[in-house]
């Protein structure tokens, strides 16, 4: 078998020869020559093997696989996707879809040079926060803000600041996991803070507190539990109640609301949650949130209320290592100035728009949708409109759920054929993200805004033995 195959092996042109093949020749114009050239080497190697085994290969094969494999390396690790998961702020999936004017401001800030901690009126250095800090302030009513990289830097920034080696108070029912097994306690460590739970799991009272007060106390620390919800017997104090406990005793009290919003998303159909400018107002000397869950803006974890407090948290040389570039800053600027104008917010921020959007608009959607997607499937997959229940995500309103519309795919072969569809659907060039569920891959279409563009990445589905 050796000897036979030493003829073909042979047969297999050199690197340079490859290197001149016009196909070649044109990856090399548009990657580089050694990204070429390592293509090429990787591809005879691979090719040889094959070689070894009796298949005969050409030079048009072999250009194709060189070809191949550099659009493969050059193609982003990061890849846009149409997320019909049902979920609109998908963690996995990068939360918030960015308005045009974020996307904007963000463009021409990496187009060019920017007055990023540059004063125009005095020519002197500047501060990065006063690009957003007096919008911030407009918006939540605070005396002050600041802002860092995400919502958990912000709280372990304050808890550093304020309670570095003292006791922060915080009920045992809001001791909460925020995703990645990334535990509140943990963050409280970090900052250099002790721990210090009052209450049960499920019912705290105002006389915990009282009672775990004392001179080692740095602060009380509220946490809106976001990601979960404890029902039935249960009690907690209010974010109002416990201002006036803490301040009774000369202590600071920090609120962290997690997914902050700016306004009530009552006026978009959704349950109430709790505004950034509601905290500020029964009474919390702090108040953090973050930037790209329900503000619907890029990831960012914003830190407002008292002036002082404010300012100490700005000497705290942990808030340079945690501190926004010019990119992100843009687009926040660019994401809250939308709130001066509540009335067209649905229509201007992707994630209202999303969240506001009918169910009989989506439903519509799904029904002239059905048979492109059976064009592309063939008789063996089964296309049907179906109602379904989309999600906030991102720890919002865990347990509300908004009516929705999608599609359900049913390959016949049970699971495996659906687990074999739904990963034809995220080999494609742009991948479509969906949700498996009682035997059927379901796509929920209230975050599909362009169906040309989803039509179009149907045409490259490759499904095998799912078709």
């Amino acid at each position: 078998m050796a000897v036979s195959a030493l003829p073909s092996l042979r047969s297999l042109p050199s690197v340079d020869r490859l290197l001149r093949n016009p196909d070649i020749a044109v990856l090399i114009e548009k990657h580089g020559r050694a990204e070429a050239t390592q293509a090429v080497r990787e591809t005879l190697k691979e090719l040889r093997e094959a070689m070894r085994s009796g298949k005969d290969i050409d030079d048009g094969v072999i250009a194709a696989s060189v070809l191949s494999r550099v659009e493969a390396r050059a193609s982003p690790r990061l890849k846009a996707l149409f997320n019909l998961t049902g979920t609109v702020l998908h963690t996995n999936l990068g939360r918030a879809i960015l308005a045009e004017e974020a996307i904007e401001a963000a463009t021409s800030a990496m187009r060019h040079a920017v007055s990023l901690e540059f004063d125009l009126a005095s020519g002197k250095r500047g501060e990065r926060d006063d690009h957003v800090r007096s919008l911030v302030c407009e918006l939540t009513g605070a005396e002050d803000a600041t802002l860092v990289n995400n919502n958990a830097a912000a709280v372990l920034l304050v808890l550093n600041t304020l309670a570095q080696g003292k006791d922060a108070i915080v009920s045992r029912g809001e001791l909460i996991e925020i995703g990645g097994a990334f535990r509140m306690p943990e963050i409280m460590a970090r900052a250099g803070a002790q721990l210090r739970e009052v209450g049960t799991t499920n019912r705290t009272h105002a006389r915990d507190y009282v009672e775990a007060i004392g001179p080692q106390t740095g602060l009380l620390l509220k946490v809106h539990t976001s990601n979960y919800r404890i029902e039935g017997f249960t009690a907690e104090v209010g974010a109002r109640e416990l201002s006036t406990i803490a301040h009774r005793h000369d202590i600071p009290l920090v609120n962290d609301l997690g997914s902050g919003t700016l306004v009530d998303l009552s006026r978009f159909g959704l349950t109430k949650e709790p505004t950034v400018r509601e905290a500020v107002e029964e009474g919390a000397d702090l108040v953090t949130f973050s930037g790209d869950k329900l503000l619907g803006g890029p990831q960012a974890g914003f830190i407002v209320g008292r002036k002082d407090l404010i300012a100490a948290i700005n000497r705290n040389p942990m808030k340079r290592a945690l501190r926004v570039d010019k990119l992100r800053l843009a687009a926040c600027e660019a994401t809250l100035k939308l709130y001066r104008d509540p009335e067209r917010l649905a229509q201007r921020l992707p994630t209202m728009r999303f969240l506001s959007r009918s169910v009989e608009d989506i439903r519509d959607q799904a029904e002239r949708l059905a048979p492109v997607v059976a064009c592309h499937l063939g008789s063996r997959v089964t296309v049907e409109t179906v109602p379904c229940r989309s999600q906030i995500g991102s720890g919002a309103l865990p347990l509300d759920t908004i009516p929705s519309f999608g599609l359900s795919l049913q390959p016949r072969g049970g699971g495996r054929a659906v687990e074999e569809l739904s990963a034809a659907f995220r080999a494609l060039p742009w991948p479509v993200i969906g949700r498996v569920t009682e035997g059927a891959l379901v796509f929920d279409l209230r975050c599909l805004e362009n169906e040309e563009l989803f039509g179009q990445a149907l045409s490259s589905l490759r499904l095998g033995n799912a078709s």
